[in-house]
């Protein structure tokens, strides 16, 4: 059963619990402490501290024995008004590994949540300045992080490319800024347009943002329950190429069948991504000054065209006994949207990419991955490549569904190579092969070939290539037409 975004944060929990997590997840747990206070060491050959830079907390931790490489951690989104602490990495086991491996790992905590790209460059910048004065200057620093804190390291790298050798981020947002939320504006126009075309939903300007999703859960509530509302959140998901699987520990399904795929976009939309779309974009538009997102000039035809959902809205549409054509025309012919200018040049400082690398990045994303789907890896590429520097990039991906539902083993593995392409200068060819990752995470041992710490899950690197983005940033004069 389909649940509403009422439940959402019970559902959320229970969604921890199998480590199909949110952009919450992906942030810190640990509490706050006092400016340069000292931490209890997780060992005695580790020198620890955490404290505070103006409003942002740090961790730090330096085995004795350091090689002279830290891992700069950027940690994922956490919603407006919730407290953040700061974290050096995603789970203990990683921060063991690397500890024990003579790696040095910090992290920062941001100075605010919500979408906090703005204050999170500035204060991992401060931290590491603060590493260099209470320790001594790394020799590299790789920026690596989850979900937000995937954009956090593509952004640092980009902006502070000398202070970097290299950058891994994971399940980042790498479409950017820009894309990202005129991609969740699609949907939630659709779904206005399709489902709550009566109801006063806020697209934009939210003044209730709680009232607001509420109000998106009720009318999701009452389409679920009929196939024509299950066609139309079908196309509602496709418009943001959705992936048609939810749980982490079950099967994908199969190709055909078409009603467990709208299922689990259903789930994608109303649990995980609807508070992004009826919600939390009150604190973006706070933050950025105005709307930053635009739907004008949009042909929601070919937004179906171009999705790997087209099949099956398709085919749900037919058996609902809907007319298709008449709903993208209803798409096509609804009022549109504007975006303030200088919304969107905010956002798109915080952050969009240009492609100019000057270090190796590499990055993980799992192939079902609802939140931030995969095909943000896209969009990143196409940047890297029109840049010309496709050389210094390289993508992995895990047949997995969940965001940010990697194993530490997996995790490892990609954090090894990246330090054998900063070694050797080289990508090193079949060693980032699916067959030599998934041997190497394998070698690992059981306790870390697990998901999010509560079930077994082997290695599951393969080769897949996302399809396009839907909503690429076309930057130029045209922007806001």
């Amino acid at each position: 059963m389909v649940l509403g975004v009422r439940g959402f944060l019970a559902v959320k929990q229970a969604m921890l619990a199998v480590a199909t997590v949110v952009l919450v997840a992906c942030a810190p747990a640990t509490s706050p402490t006092s400016s340069h206070s000292p931490m209890p060491s997780p060992s005695p050959t580790t020198a620890a501290a955490a404290g505070s830079i103006g409003a942002a907390q740090y961790r730090i931790e330096v085995p004795s024995r350091w090689n002279g490489t830290l891992f700069l951690y950027s940690h994922g989104y956490v919603a407006p008004g919730r407290n953040n602490a700061a974290t050096d990495s995603p789970t203990k086991d990683i921060s063991t590994w690397l500890l024990d491996n003579g790696y040095a790992i910090a992290g920062s905590s941001y100075s605010s949540s919500g979408w906090a790209l703005e204050d999170a460059f500035k204060d991992q910048i401060a931290l590491l300045d603060l590493f260099e004065q209470r320790f001594s200057k790394p020799k590299r620093v790789i920026a690596w992080g989850g979900s937000l804190g995937g954009i956090v390291t593509a952004g640092l790298v980009q902006l502070y490319p000398d202070r970097f050798a290299g950058a891994l981020p994971i399940c980042g947002v790498l479409a950017g800024g820009v894309a990202t939320w005129n991609t969740g504006l699609d949907a939630a126009y659709a779904f206005k347009i399709l489902l709550a075309p009566s109801l006063p939903l806020q697209l934009v300007g939210i003044t209730d943002p709680q009232a607001n999703i509420q109000l998106a859960s009720q009318a999701f509530d009452a389409a679920s329950a009929t196939p024509t509302g299950q066609a139309r959140i079908a196309l509602i998901a496709a418009l943001g190429d959705l992936p048609g699987w939810f749980d982490p520990a079950g099967l994908q399904p199969a190709v055909g069948d078409y009603a467990a795929q709208a299922a689990a976009q259903g789930r994608w939309e109303s649990q995980i991504d609807f508070p992004f779309e009826f919600q939390y974009r009150a604190e973006l538009e706070m933050r950025a000054g105005g709307n930053p997102s635009w739907n004008t000039g949009v042909d929601y035809a070919h937004q179906l065209a171009i999705s790997s959902d087209s099949a099956e809205v398709n085919a749900l549409y037919r058996a609902a006994g809907l007319d298709l054509a008449a709903d993208l025309r209803a798409l096509n012919s609804g009022t549109r949207i504007n975006a303030d200018p200088k919304a969107v040049a905010y956002l798109d400082r915080f952050i969009s990419f240009d492609g100019h690398l000057r270090v190796p990045v590499l990055t993980m994303h799992t192939i079902g991955d609802g939140l931030v789907v995969p095909q943000q890896e896209t969009a990143y590429a196409d940047a890297v490549r029109a840049a010309g520097k496709q050389d210094l990039l390289r993508q992995l991906f895990v047949h997995r569904a969940g965001h940010c539902a990697f194993s530490s083993a997996e995790t490892i593995v990609a954090i090894e190579a990246m330090i054998a392409r900063l070694d050797t200068g080289s990508w090193g060819g079949p060693a980032l092969a699916p067959g030599s990752l998934n041997s190497a995470a394998l070698a690992l041992g059981d306790s870390l070939n697990s998901v999010g710490g509560f079930f077994k899950s082997p290695p599951a690197f393969e080769n897949f290539t996302p399809g396009p983005y839907p909503r690429p940033f076309p930057k130029g004069p045209t922007l806001l037409a």
